[in-house]
């Protein structure tokens, strides 16, 4: 009889880490289901779409948008040197140029861009006049930067305060831009970096998808411009 204390507490703390381990379970896998979501309502911009999951949890996804064949890459960015941690979205077009140059404009430059080879490029170039003052661009190329109008019209046509990079090379163009951020007042508090909570919209989409194609038109443009004098 004395002993029915000691099994009564051992079975209820028994039955309490189970629960615990239930929905820490429970929570790690609605984590993993929105995070493999992420992409699902911008997807709906694409067809003959194919999608894979990243280490990270997030989508990579590749398919067609307007008669072009567009691969899309979601980044968390949880470094500490950052104010809140990131996830940016990576938007190529991975369609050959006929260039030679590779010319990389990075906006608010903190030396810590994880998903980008801004700082390998070997040479550093004056931002053109009216370009903005808190940007920074690198190429292969000494001397003037490369293909600055087409930049200049990416610049015009998307949210400046989400654009995080514009790169041209003979590989095909590439823009990054924010998606979000971690929620102030939970890391400040908790430390929490959960991000991805609700998807990716559309309309957030969409205008990097456009201003990617008319970057690469641009540039094919310039270049024929370029063969005709």
């Amino acid at each position: 009889m004395t002993d029915f204390p000691m099994i009564a507490v051992a079975a209820l703390a028994l039955g309490t880490g189970a629960a615990v381990i239930w929905a820490l379970g429970r929570a790690q896998g609605a984590r993993a289901a929105r995070r493999a979501g992420y992409l699902a309502a911008g997807a709906t911009l694409l067809t003959d779409r194919v999608e894979v999951l990243q280490p990270s949890g997030f989508p990579r996804l590749s398919g067609q948008h307007e008669g072009a064949q567009f691969d899309l890459q979601v980044v968390p960015d949880t470094l500490s040197v950052r104010k809140l941690p990131a996830l940016w979205v990576l938007v190529s077009l991975p369609d050959p140029l006929p260039i030679h140059d590779t010319v990389d404009l990075m906006m608010r430059p903190t030396g810590m861009e994880t998903f980008s080879n801004f700082g390998r490029l070997p040479v550093q170039v004056p931002a053109p006049p009216g370009f903005p003052p808190d940007c920074a661009i690198r190429t292969d190329a000494p001397g003037a930067m490369p293909f600055a109008e087409a930049v200049r019209e990416v610049l015009a046509s998307v949210d400046m305060q989400r654009l995080k990079e514009v790169l041209v090379t003979p590989k095909g163009v590439r823009l990054v831009f924010l998606a979000e951020e971690a929620q102030r007042s939970r890391y400040l508090l908790y430390r929490d970096a959960e991000m991805g909570r609700e998807p990716l919209p559309p309309a957030r989409l969409a205008p990097f998808l456009a201003a990617a194609q008319g970057l690469r038109r641009a540039v094919l443009a310039e270049v024929e411009a370029r063969q005709k004098t």
